[in-house]
């Protein structure tokens, strides 16, 4: 096809090459165009050449346009349709997409894939704060309990307290469940103190004369959500303060003191094996559902550290103790905190938020260090009163 065919439209007849008038009822060699849109056809106008160099004008966003169509000799359309005007004939007009002016480039097959150097782990917290605090607390609990002990049991009911009011804040933020706080901080101060003076009897009258509490206060409400409001009540009356009453019943014994305190330093020791081991040497996960930073390895290290602190508390600090009844508290110790911080874990990942407060930097809130210690209390408390008596 020479360039006569895309330049002028065909008229009516067809010249050949001999020059001799038109040749009626010939077809013509162009293109299949009908006489009457051959008339609508307009010649196509002249490209200019692309300079080779510095030919692409830079837009706003610094990309590079083409200057013309990619073939010279075809014309570009806006639409779909042969009589639409050229694209050239519009410079506003963009007939390609974006074209970066410095791509990256491609990489070369060639040469070997650079190792990237591993990632250092992350602690995930504050460990400055964590332990600054973690050593304040430490020192106020171990003042309390062996200078006088109804100081501790006020202790333990500042921290009830205030694990409750953390409790029932998250429920109704996030949740909408609005367990009456009153009656529960009430009756679980009355709990520890209950479990401190009058023993197990004591603790669980007080426990019933709180549920007795919740169901009533909740009357003077609406009764939508009655059930649910009252239920999260019972189970937080249960949670905290109850659990908790297991650590003065523990202080009531004539070594009272020194049972809390290996109570206190197993449960440490089990969280320091779990967190120093899972951290440098976890790889297989032990519930990723529930808590993802939690490994086989972890409590491997917990059991180990509880273990041998165990012995040597139990040995050493507890009066008629013996180490293997210390290793067997160490390992029922690491489980129990284990299923502790999975089920605050659990909690939280219904809740949807990481810590249940803000008021210890580095840790959370209180019940973000309760969660381990609350359901170790009564283990610990059964197996001493079963190794040593009740004191």
């Amino acid at each position: 096809m020479n360039d006569s065919s895309w330049g002028a439209p065909p008229q009516a007849g067809y010249w050949g090459p001999s020059d001799q008038g038109p040749v009626q009822g010939a077809a013509p060699a162009g293109p299949a165009y009908d006489a009457h849109y051959a008339q609508q056809t307009r010649p196509m106008p002249i490209v200019p050449d692309v300079p080779e160099h510095g030919g692409d004008q830079d837009d706003d966003q610094g990309t590079a346009r083409p200057g013309g169509p990619l073939f010279r000799d075809e014309p570009f359309h806006d639409q779909p349709g042969r009589d639409e005007p050229y694209r050239d004939q519009n410079p506003s007009a963009q007939p390609y997409a974006a074209v970066p002016q410095n791509p990256e480039p491609m990489p070369d097959a060639s040469q070997p894939a650079q190792p990237q150097p591993p990632q250092k782990k992350s602690a995930g917290r504050d460990l400055g704060a964590a332990i600054g605090v973690g050593v304040g607390l430490g020192v106020v609990i171990i003042a309390s309990l062996f200078v006088v002990k109804a100081v501790f049991v006020g202790v333990v009911v500042i921290a009830v307290v205030v694990g409750l009011w953390e409790l029932t804040k998250r429920l109704e933020e996030r949740k909408g469940i609005k367990a009456p706080l009153v009656p529960l901080a009430i009756g679980g101060a009355a709990m520890v103190v209950a479990g401190y003076a009058r023993g197990a009897e004591g603790a669980w009258i007080a426990m019933a004369l709180t549920a007795l509490a919740v169901l009533v206060w909740r009357m003077t409400e609406p009764p939508e959500g009655y059930l649910k409001d009252v239920t999260a009540g019972l189970f937080a009356a249960f949670y905290v303060p109850f659990l908790a009453t297991f650590v003065t019943m523990m202080l009531a014994a004539d070594d009272g003191a020194w049972r809390v305190l290996v109570f206190l330093i197993l449960t440490v020791v089990s969280d320091t094996g779990a967190y120093a081991v899972g951290w440098r040497f976890g790889r297989k996960k032990l519930a990723p559902r529930i808590s993802p930073g939690k490994t086989r390895e972890g409590l491997l290290g917990a059991v180990a550290f509880a273990m041998a602190a165990g012995a040597l508390c139990v040995q050493f600090l507890i009066e008629d103790g013996t180490w293997w009844q210390g290793l067997l508290l160490g390992l029922a110790v690491a489980v129990s905190a284990t299923l502790g911080d999975l089920g605050e874990s659990m909690i939280k990942r219904d809740l949807g938020i990481k810590d249940m407060g803000t008021l210890l930097p580095g840790h959370g809130g209180i019940m973000d260090r309760l969660d381990s210690l609350l359901p170790t209390a009564p283990v610990v408390w059964l197996l001493l009163v079963i190794f040593v008596g009740s004191g």
